[in-house]
């Protein structure tokens, strides 16, 4: 036990299969996690159009959700580093992030649905830059890249089963309220995990660091390029929501398909994060271009094409998310010192769901007005990400 708790030290320095051990247990935690809300969310779009939202509702509530996540993260972060309560902090999170989901199935009203995804979405914010600092000290010796692109595919084997799981029922005339309820199951299972990471690694003294003050002094110029550029792809990068209340509308996605689509999406999203996890360890960051350039073509096809063009849409929409939850992360960890980890990833993130939330919002407007000016809008803004993103590559290690 001696050698596991000693997991993650002041320099990071430990063993590569006691890394590899511990990102593949909280990579199962977040399988099952994500095969719970990204279940639900494969079909929240649509499933709130049958409670009377409109599609301006359906991308405010996709934003503000995203808005108050990541904004949470900017406090959890900081909290975080200074507490060292990285157990305590996650353990919070996760279950305010699971139990969210079933509880959908006694929505009878949209702003009830709401008001539950927005609590999921807390529950998310509140958990992740804790569980990403540990992820990012435990991954030092296997490679940043590596480790969150790990991480990352073990996330997304859930996220494509959690969507299907959502089709079947769906298929079956189950309903959403009956697949809501079903998602129980793998919400305990995350937990289950959970303890079960807590229990080997109880105490990861490497994560202990001096306390820290709420400032910003400090960061390199870099760094704040690099949030302007993921700022950037995250404005023009349209939540599925929006993307499966369109498939709806308009009918171009057979209503039992689109939870389909969405795990092709998460599928091509693991995949992605393996393969750029592995280019960004020998790159570094500039290969977030390539990622980004892929997936600025997901609107056209999406929103202008019909069932095949949708189904190719959405995986280069995958490959985007691919890079936003491995590499986008990983860079973070190489950009900035050790002790102010957490409220790095909290700051980054609040940036990101603000970016986000003013994305979603008039993606939902435009939308509703005009789906053309949502394309042109979507795909101008990932593309002027490219040159931040080249400019901050000066400061950063490769």
């Amino acid at each position: 036990m001696k050698s596991q708790l000693h997991l993650i030290r002041e320099s990071c320095d430990i063993a590569a299969p006691t890394a590899t051990k511990f990102v593949i247990l909280i990579g199962v935690v977040s399988l099952f996690s994500d095969l719970t809300y990204e279940g639900a969310r494969s079909v929240t779009g649509p499933f709130l159009a049958t409670l009377g939202a409109s599609g301006t509702v359906v991308g405010l509530v996709a934003g503000l959700g995203e808005l108050i996540g990541y904004s949470l993260r900017l406090a959890s972060g900081y909290f975080a580093d200074r507490t060292q309560k990285y157990w305590t902090i996650v353990f919070f999170g996760y279950g305010m992030n699971l139990l969210a989901v079933p509880l959908l199935a006694l929505a009878g009203r949209w702003e009830i649905a709401a008001m539950f995804m927005i609590a999921e979405r807390m529950g998310k914010a509140i958990r992740t830059p804790a569980r990403d600092v540990m992820l990012a000290c435990a991954s030092d010796s296997i490679g940043r890249g590596w480790g969150f692109g790990l991480h990352e595919a073990l996330d997304q084997i859930g996220a494509v089963v959690g969507p299907l799981v959502l089709a079947a029922v769906m298929f079956s005339q189950g309903g959403y309220q009956a697949g809501f309820a079903l998602l129980l199951i793998p919400a305990l299972l995350a937990l289950t995990f959970l303890f079960t990471a807590y229990q080997l690694f109880p105490t990861p003294h490497g994560l202990e660091s001096a306390a820290v003050k709420l400032q910003t002094e400090g960061f390199p110029r870099s760094f704040w390029l690099y949030i302007a550029a993921i700022g950037c792809v995250a404005a023009g990068f349209a939540d599925f929501p929006l993307v499966a209340y369109h498939f709806k509308k308009v009918a171009s996605v057979p209503e039992h398909w689109i939870p389909i689509f969405y795990a092709v999406a998460m599928g091509v999203d693991a995949i992605a994060a393996l393969i750029f996890g592995r280019l960004f360890d020998r790159l570094g960051i500039a290969v977030l271009v390539a990622a980004v350039l892929l997936s600025s073509l997901f609107a056209p096809l999406v929103f202008l094409g019909g069932f095949q063009a949708a189904l190719v849409g959405m995986a280069l929409w995958g490959v985007g998310m691919g890079a936003q939850e491995s590499i986008v992360r990983a860079a973070i960890a190489e950009m900035v010192p050790r002790n102010r980890l957490g409220f790095a990833f909290g700051l980054f993130n609040t940036a990101y769901g603000v970016a986000w939330f003013l994305g979603s919002a008039l993606m939902g407007f435009l939308y509703d007005a005009s789906v053309t000016g949502l394309v042109i809008f979507s795909v101008v803004v990932q593309l002027v990400a490219v040159p931040v993103i080249l400019l901050s590559l000066r400061g950063s290690r490769p």
